[in-house]
């Protein structure tokens, strides 16, 4: 603890296991005298070196040489918390480094909390929450299309519309605030109507940023979609030609799958776990009964449901009554084996439901199955990346959105009651303020910062 009562913090910043490099971040105003202490070069000392130095050198100790390493100095506020920081890069490998920092916290740092890095940056003005929780979103992006989202939103994109419905809201709370002053026969005649046209406004921004959602929790999160449907339809095969590769057992015989088979593909940069499921029919065998009620669970669950049907037999009673247990609006119906010369392009279906026609032997049909999937989840294939909104973000948003709605209510009535609907947009300017840490508190910060590895 120095006289400015702030810690110095330390953590490795590398993954662990074998690499070239491995790093050890030191932030905190007693971070350049810990680089003095532990720190042995040609030249002045770390201390001595302007923002932007690096040195070769070795960190030594009570116990001897800990490793050759390269020494890069920042210096506040230009560093990533705001803070004096220092970087040490030695060789890679976990001995090596956790030698390094057990040197750098004899010399007085303390081990650093998960995320506190990135919190002292939010802390210190440098980013804002929004930005702060993207910076999670692209350490864990798993498609490229993650990625450049988490980095329009690193970059300030979403924090802008944020801060722009911030703004907008306040500027109407503060027209309604005015208002207050003013007797009933004094007060302008079209006040009322115009806040209330400023606040269908802002509801239209909110349901944009709303609108977002569906496509950040699958960049996010990653979707479902479970292959169902009879035995022996070409479930599996289906599943090999989706991933390009022989990950299902195929044979002619009914029932080869008996268990759920999960894989993780991309469709147009958006991470998807596809199921393969057992074949739903009326069975004896407990172990095939325990694989249907699985794939039961599965479809349930799922966010998208391919249900396959061999398109080279009658349609059966057995698919008609499976079929009625699946919501349309979730459901694909793939016709496949069309390469087969009894193939039947012409089902009995109600014009409502999703059909394609495939062959997943041949892989054909496969990028409109692809295209059918996406729509059903709500993304339009090819759109631009864009930065979107988190889970947190959705559930402030609805709150606000809320208030925002009483607002407007209240200030329709043929009494309009001003007060009352100031109240309500001061909720929400509350409710938004959290969202960037315009308004925050310990627990929220301790929510959203533990989920960060330690280091970052």
């Amino acid at each position: 603890m120095t006289e400015s009562g702030i810690e110095t913090i330390a953590a490795i910043a590398t993954a662990p296991g074998e690499g070239a490099v491995a790093i050890v971040r030191i932030s905190g105003p007693a971070s350049l005298p810990i680089a003095d202490r532990i720190f042995k070069g040609k030249g002045p000392l770390p201390s001595s070196r302007p923002g932007g130095s690096f040195m070769h050198g070795i960190i030594a100790g009570a116990e001897g040489i800990a490793d050759e390493v390269i020494l890069l100095v920042y210096r506040a506020p230009r560093s990533y918390t705001r803070e004096d920081a220092v970087e040490i890069q030695g060789h890679g490998g976990s001995a090596a480094i956790k030698r390094i920092l057990r040197e750098v916290l004899e010399a007085g740092a303390r081990p650093a909390e998960p995320g506190e890095f990135t919190k002292r940056a939010f802390l210190n003005g440098r980013i804002d929450l929004v930005q702060a929780e993207a910076v999670l979103d692209l350490i864990r992006a798993r498609t490229d299309r993650a990625a450049q989202a988490a980095l329009e939103q690193i970059s300030g994109h979403l924090s802008s519309a944020f801060n722009r419905l911030y703004d907008n809201t306040l500027s109407a709370c503060g027209d309604l605030e005015a208002s207050l002053d003013f007797s009933e026969d004094e007060m302008p005649p079209s006040l009322m109507q115009d806040v209330a046209a400023h606040l269908k406004g802002i509801e239209a921004d909110f349901k944009k940023l709303l609108g977002s959602w569906d496509e950040g929790h699958i960049l996010r999160d990653g979707a479902s979609v479970t292959i169902a449907g009879k035995p022996n339809v070409g479930k599996s095969t289906l599943l090999n030609a989706l991933l390009g590769r022989e990950r299902a057992i195929v044979t002619p015989l009914a029932g080869t799958t008996r268990d759920t088979i999960e894989e993780q593909m991309v469709i147009d940069g958006y991470p998807v776990k596809i199921i393969d499921t057992a074949g739903l029919r009326d069975s004896s065998c407990m172990i095939e009964n325990e694989g249907i009620r699985r794939a039961r669970d599965s479809v349930e669950q799922s966010d998208v449901i391919i249900y396959v049907i061999d398109g080279s037999t009658p349609f059966s009673k057995e698919d008609a009554q499976q079929l009625e247990l699946l919501p349309k609006s979730k459901t694909i119906i793939a016709i496949n084996k069309s390469d087969l010369p009894e193939y039947e392009t012409n089902k009995p279906y109600a014009s409502d439901w999703s059909v394609i026609n495939i062959s997943a032997a041949r892989r054909e049909g496969l990028q409109e199955l692809k295209n059918r999937i996406l729509r059903i989840l709500g993304i339009q294939g090819g759109l631009p990346h864009r930065a979107v909104i988190a889970e947190r973000h959705r559930r402030l948003l609805i709150s606000a959105h809320k208030d925002i709605v009483e607002a407007d209510l209240l200030l329709s009535r043929i009494t309009p009651d001003p007060a009352l609907a100031a109240s309500r947009l001061r909720l929400a300017l509350e409710t938004l303020g959290s969202v960037t840490g315009r308004v925050y508190h310990e627990e929220l910060l301790n929510n959203i910062f533990s989920r960060f590895c330690i280091g970052k």
